[in-house]
């Protein structure tokens, strides 16, 4: 069979760069495979994607050498408009890929500029809807959809022109656990029944790996590191020289000393083979003493009964009552719509209470303006859209400093500093267009970390992020955490995030509070999981299948066994 894509020997570098972004590059894929390509961010996966959907070099000029033929055409010589009947490609950002006013009008935007008859048209978005599962939502405005339903928008629009290879850019960047696993199972469905090739660039291998990949590409630097057989990748240590985070229950069977065999199938952990691991897991886990960390400091932030509409019909947040200790590092989870982000701009004050109350240091705070709580209260928000103002990178990360009426010397060093921490350093005379949706969320975060607030509440801080730039984001805050007695408040879908790194967790689902506890018992709680659309830990599996008793303790015990190896 001849393949579908085949690179040789190609390499491009981009107009305005000194060395090559892609280096003697040789991969071919075949006809209905699913490909996982990932490694750390600049390594050329996004690059990649665009060579084969023709924006190289229509869109990004640069130097091409090398071959690259796509279903037996040249990328370069058909363009953006001649690849798109062939190549379908689903942006990280959904919102920037929506045209149309209602589901229907974008479904059918391809096939308008075909000048394909009405009744074929209707016909073929009926068709499209019903493949993507979004046919009750045709009359809906894009911006009244989900994170998750917005996706399968995005898969339609491209879908509806019968192409044979979709891309997908990052497609679990901003959806809940549950959304994404249902994501992940559509990208299946779609593959097999329509017979398309698909390939999946994205940091998060373990979520992607819910259901079979043909093969894994690792890249770094531009270069191919590995092309390989999930089964047979896992049980090398390529995902962690290249800095991707392998799933959970293959790090933990690897700390307890096993040597795992491809022929186990570690792929999936429901139908991996444990038995061969169960003593060593076992004995592992009996002799790991973890350290307990303590938190007896007063509360830094107290939400008492808080109730809040923005119809005045239906509660949004419903009764929710917490407090957070000075120093502590806390997660709010739970799926998308279920009061997150509402909960944080009560908190910033963007929004007033329908009832309850609101205590910063013990002191009410409705009477105070959001400037007023800003000074106190840092947000970073999930969009960099959102927050981005100036065109330069150094003159975002210091415009709350200027706003404040900092002297420019001063602002210049906490600027860099700041800058230095957050791996923007070599970037701070760029202009912050240049910089990928990655690269913004660190500018967002650098420019609020800037302003020294005393609790900081950040709103997805890790979509985007390669595991490197995850770990060194994540570590800083703990830094600040633990050395400084920042108070953290994390909105986030990242299950790992808030294992690793938070002390405790809150659950929301449809306004209600589910749960204020520990990460470890909460993804270890089958009905919470189901319920708050939570992705339960592998960790839980592997625990289940070893024959531990405790679960949520050989969860802690993993966890604080990383955190004591990051330290030492």
């Amino acid at each position: 069979m001849d393949p579908i894509i085949s690179f040789k020997d190609f390499s491009f570098q981009y107009r305005q760069q000194k060395s090559p972004t892609l280096k003697n590059i040789t991969l071919n894929v075949y006809p209905g495979e699913k490909i996982l390509i990932t490694g750390p961010s600049g390594c050329g996966k996004s690059t990649i994607v665009h060579c084969i959907n023709g924006l190289i070099p229509s869109s990004f000029e640069g130097t091409i050498t090398g071959d690259l033929t796509v279903d037996g055409v040249k990328p370069k010589d058909e363009g953006v408009f001649g690849m798109s009947k062939k190549v379908g490609t689903v942006l990280q950002d959904t919102d920037g890929q929506f045209i149309g006013l209602t589901v229907a009008e974008d479904l059918a935007f391809a096939l308008e500029n075909d000048a394909v008859e009405q009744d074929e048209m209707k016909e073929r978005v009926d068709k499209v809807a019903d493949i993507v599962d979004m046919k009750h939502f045709l009359h809906h405005s894009p911006s009244e959809l989900s994170g998750g339903q917005k996706q399968r928008v995005s898969m339609g629009g491209v879908l509806v022109d019968d192409v044979k290879i979709l891309l997908f850019d990052e497609p679990l960047a901003n959806l809940d656990p549950a959304t994404g696993k249902k994501t992940i199972e559509l990208i299946d469905r779609i593959c097999h029944d329509e017979h398309v090739t698909v390939i999946i660039v994205e940091h998060r291998l373990e979520d992607v790996l819910w259901r079979d990949v043909d093969r894994i590409v690792v890249m770094e630097d531009g270069q191919i590191k590995a092309d390989e057989d999930p089964d047979h990748l896992l049980c090398t240590d390529v995902l962690q020289k290249t800095g991707v985070r392998e799933p959970l229950y293959v790090t933990a069977i690897k700390h307890a000393g096993a040597v795992i065999d491809p022929g186990d199938k570690p792929q999936h952990i429901e139908t991996m083979n444990i038995a061969p691991y169960r003593e060593k897991v076992r004995s592992w886990f009996e002799s790991t003493k973890p350290k307990v960390r303590e938190n007896s400091n007063e509360n830094a932030l107290e939400v008492k009964n808080l109730t809040f509409s923005y119809d005045g019909v239906e509660d949004v947040l419903s009764n929710v009552s917490f407090a957070v200790k000075r120093g502590e590092m806390l997660s709010i989870v739970g799926k998308n719509g279920a009061g997150k982000s509402t909960l944080s701009g009560l908190i910033c004050g963007f929004n007033k209470p329908t009832s309850g109350q609101i205590l910063l240091d013990g002191k009410d705070i409705s009477p105070l303006t959001i400037k007023q709580r800003g000074e106190k209260i840092g947000l970073v928000m999930q969009s960099p859209n959102q927050m981005i103002s100036k065109p330069m990178i150094s003159e975002e990360v210091g415009l709350g400093l200027a706003v404040r009426g900092v002297e420019p010397d001063k602002i210049k060093e906490a600027v860099n500093d700041t800058l230095k921490i957050c791996g923007l350093y070599p970037m701070r005379n760029w202009p912050v267009s240049a910089l990928s949706f990655g690269q913004k969320k660190r500018v967002c975060i650098a420019s609020i970390l800037a302003m020294k607030p005393k609790i900081l509440i950040l709103d997805e801080p890790t979509a985007g992020q390669d595991f490197r730039h995850y770990t060194e984001i994540m570590e800083f805050l703990k830094k600040l955490n633990r050395e400084m007695g920042l108070t953290i408040l994390m909105i986030t879908h990242d299950m790992h995030l808030m294992l690793e790194y938070t002390d405790r967790a809150l659950v929301l689902c449809e306004g209600h509070l589910l749960a204020d506890d520990t990460p470890a018992r909460i993804l270890t709680n089958d009905e919470l999981s189901e319920k708050a659309c939570l992705k339960k830990t592998s960790l839980y599996d592997l625990a289940m299948k070893c024959g531990i008793d405790s679960p949520s303790e050989f969860v802690d015990r993993f966890i604080a066994f990383e955190n004591e190896r990051k330290e030492a």
